[in-house]
């Protein structure tokens, strides 16, 4: 089993904060004792999105 994230940013910044990458390992490391794996945590702003796994971030 596999899941996506995506977290807003209404301020329209892209760049991922601190807890966008803590957000993310807690994810990981949750869902990793259940047997799911997380592809992809996507950032939206605006009409831009931030890939976690583009940026090898994962």
């Amino acid at each position: 089993m596999t899941v996506e994230n995506a977290t807003l940013h209404p301020s329209g910044t892209l760049e991922p904060s601190t807890a966008d990458h803590q957000l993310t390992q807690t994810l990981k490391q949750a869902l990793d004792l259940i047997g799911v794996r997380v592809l992809d945590h996507f950032i939206v702003a605006g009409t831009q999105v931030y890939s976690f796994a583009e940026h090898g971030q994962l």
